[in-house]
């Protein structure tokens, strides 16, 4: 998976001196003058716009500020002393990077209710303009906290339901086993047998076939191909589609956040079907009797065929008893030879009707 950019946003902060929201570029709050904490946090503004100018994505890219060791001051990444003591700011704390805010949001600007006043302000707009006082951020869909709320209200429902279910089966499946295991015995006598054994025929000559450009063989004929998908490749590649997820948002550390998205590029090749000489089946040839001498078929072979290695062969013995006939299968034909027609057997029968083993 690839990490494709798309650019920057600029993000806030909020005072906690005074509540008031500053654009993350602000080191100290523009309403109260309080410098900006080490341990808060930017958010994602109401309206998000891609930078377009060349000093604030400068800025952007610059790194994460760091925080006087002595003072606190917030200074940028670039600086060698604190812009406010003085103080060689190597031995400040940088602040984190990395952390995904939330999805990219674009669209009209939702309005704010003043908590002071009940006045309707632009989203984007830190105090009101009525009365002046801080204005709370507007709840944005797709934020972080909300999904994981969703998530794990979702999480919560999805294993009652599957346990349920999964109780239901097996409860189920231990009715059907306790029936199957409880047998009775009766008495038989074999009244008639049965086989059956068959072989596959193959025939050389063209057979049709599909594969990969790149994998034909060389005597391969009449070609035809067209354009499918073939693997998953997370660079872009000739011949690639390139399909990308919902785009997000990463906080840089320098009050800026990166627009990201994740993608994935699918590369499309050649798929081609094709005529080659080879051997394939051609027929099944079946031999069957009522007796206990079974044999394979004998066929007649032309110069273009040969025997398969798919052979296959059935038994069945069906016993009469006092509550009708049950049909058996032996497992080979060592089994089968043994139940001569007119022999006595007893056979354990399960509460299907199924017999589950013949004993003389």
């Amino acid at each position: 998976m690839a990490r494709k950019e798309l650019g920057h946003i600029e993000l806030q902060w909020r005072c906690p001196n005074c509540d008031n929201r500053n654009l993350g570029r602000e080191k100290t709050c523009t309403m109260c003058g309080a410098p900006q904490p080490e341990d808060v946090q930017f958010e994602q503004v109401a309206q998000q716009e891609i930078i377009a100018d060349e000093a604030l994505i400068k800025q952007a890219k610059a790194g994460p500020d760091i925080h006087c060791a002595y003072c606190g001051t917030r200074n940028v990444s670039a600086a060698e002393t604190c812009i406010h003591c003085g103080a060689d700011i190597s031995e400040g704390t940088k602040r984190q990077t990395g952390r995904v805010l939330g999805a990219y949001q674009r669209g009209p600007v939702q309005t704010v209710a003043c908590d002071a006043c009940g006045a309707e302000n632009p989203a984007t707009a830190g105090q009101c303009g009525e009365c002046g006082a801080p204005l709370k951020a507007a709840v944005l869909p797709g934020m972080p906290q909300q999904v994981a709320a969703a998530s794990v209200a979702e999480r919560k429902k999805k294993p009652v339901a599957l346990i349920v279910v999964g109780v239901l089966i097996c409860l189920g499946m231990a009715v059907v086993a306790l029936l199957s295991m409880r047998s009775s015995s009766v008495s038989g006598v074999v009244q008639q047998v049965q086989w059956e054994r068959s072989i596959n025929i193959e025939a050389f000559g063209p057979v049709e076939r599909s594969a990969w450009h790149d994998e034909l063989p060389v005597d391969a004929e009449d070609i035809s191909c067209a354009q499918e998908y073939r693997y998953t490749s997370s660079t872009p590649t000739d011949n690639s589609k390139e399909i990308c997820g919902t785009p997000y948002t990463v906080d840089s550390g320098s009050g800026f956040a990166e627009v990201v998205q994740d993608c994935e590029y699918q590369v499309y090749d050649d798929y081609c079907s094709y005529t080659v000489q080879d051997w394939s089946y051609a027929d099944k040839i079946v031999a069957s009797g009522s007796n206990l001498n079974a044999e394979w078929p004998s066929p007649g072979l032309s110069n273009d065929q040969r025997l398969g290695d798919q052979r296959s062969e059935t038994y069945s013995v069906v016993f009469q008893t006092d509550d009708g006939a049950y049909t058996y299968t032996p497992e080979d034909f060592a089994e089968y030879q043994r139940y001569q027609p007119g022999s006595a057997w007893t056979l354990d029968i399960n509460t299907f009707g199924v017999v589950l083993s013949v004993q003389p």
